[in-house]
């Protein structure tokens, strides 16, 4: 159950990489830049969308040419940094920011109406906590970021790429973990979800082979947790609840 209208397939370019591949029984090759998990689709822009990328962007738009961000200038205060790639249309995103007015937010997508969304809901909402990149989640998180500068990086329903010869566009491949390692504070999370059972087997085989994590799921229910009360329940997954689909949750921890 991939969410049509709330998520869209994540904004990146997966990581170069000469020494890793997927898990083991796939045929998944070396994960190398110029494999993207992602493709722009078009879409017809709203009014308001429209408004979010003209008038909303310079104030909280940020390109990878701004370089290297110190992130409390960039919201005047240090505070707990949440960073969410491929948002989607952004409901989940601006709920968050808005319910955790003490937490600053960074989310990430190329998706030109899920943008133009979100900037004019935050408009529109009177939040200051939430900045955009309309970029390569890749790109941002290797030239933009500081090592060890987020609480959390959130991937909510990545596109599965269920055929067995797309597993190489997946997003979750080892070396792209390594490099959210990198940027997450230490004990900070790297928080998965998705409606494919199979994909999220995927993660678990790649997050338990990856060095420098720790699985935060009980015994009972490992490697997966209950979906946080903090990761908001959209339509489409209450739709799917109610049709008997599941969603499987993976949070791990950065260790050091």
């Amino acid at each position: 159950m991939t969410e049509p209208n709330d998520t869209v397939p994540e904004s990146h370019t997966a990581p170069e990489s000469n020494v890793t591949t997927g898990p083991e029984g796939t045929d998944a090759p070396l994960h190398r830049r110029g494999i993207k998990s992602y493709v722009i689709r078009a879409g017809r822009m709203t009014q308001a969308q429209n408004r979010g990328l003209e008038d909303i962007w310079p104030r909280f738009g940020l390109t990878i040419a701004d370089g290297r961000q110190d992130l409390d200038a960039l919201f005047g205060r240090k505070a707990p940094r949440v960073v969410e790639i491929g948002f989607g249309m952004g409901n989940s995103l601006i709920e968050q920011a808005e319910t955790h007015p003490d937490t600053d937010f960074i989310g990430i997508e190329v998706h030109a109406p899920g943008v133009g969304k979100l900037l004019d809901e935050v408009d529109k909402r009177g939040l200051t906590n939430l900045r955009v990149y309309r970029e390569d989640a890749l790109a941002v998180l290797e030239q933009c970021l500081p090592e060890g500068s987020l609480t959390t990086l959130q991937l909510f329903f990545p596109d599965p790429w269920p055929k067995k010869k797309h597993h190489k566009r997946r997003i979750v491949q080892p070396a792209f973990v390594d490099l959210i390692r990198t940027r997450l504070m230490p004990g900070g999370t790297f928080h998965m979800a998705t409606d494919w059972e199979a994909y999220a087997e995927w993660m678990a085989e790649v997050m338990e082979a990856a060095p420098g994590y720790a699985n935060t799921a009980s015994e009972e229910t490992a490697p997966y947790v209950p979906r946080p009360a903090f990761r908001p329940l959209t339509k489409f997954e209450a739709r799917g609840e109610k049709l008997g689909h599941g969603v499987w949750d993976l949070i791990y921890r950065r260790e050091g």
